[in-house]
């Protein structure tokens, strides 16, 4: 190997190690497991499956309602590292009909 090619992975390794990519990397890796992420992970478990019972019971639920729980809940609570009980009550709600906003549900 060329002094060159040597001095060319030299800088590729220091630049991979100091971009900041890495470092949030590292830095999220160390925050997955704190107090207010356990705490979010707990509150956004216990809300999927309150509203998701809720709507199976149902039988119903409508367009806001699923957008609601699988936009602003359900997608966060997963990218968090959530548990498999919200997906199989997620995949439960998905076969349910959805009705239009304007129709009442019971």
């Amino acid at each position: 190997m060329s002094q060159h090619s040597l001095e060319l992975m030299v800088t590729i390794m220091i630049s991979v190690l100091g971009s900041s990519g890495l470092w949030a990397f590292l830095q999220k890796k160390s925050e997955a497991k704190d107090a207010k992420t356990v705490m979010l992970l707990g509150l956004g478990h216990d809300r999927i499956i309150s509203l998701c019972e809720k709507y199976i019971n149902r039988g119903c639920l409508t367009h806001d309602e699923y957008e609601n729980l699988y936009e602003y809940l359900y997608k966060p609570y997963k990218a968090m590292g959530g548990n498999g009980t919200a997906e199989r009550l997620m995949e439960e709600v998905k076969k349910l009909p959805v009705r239009s906003n304007n129709e009442s549900v019971a």
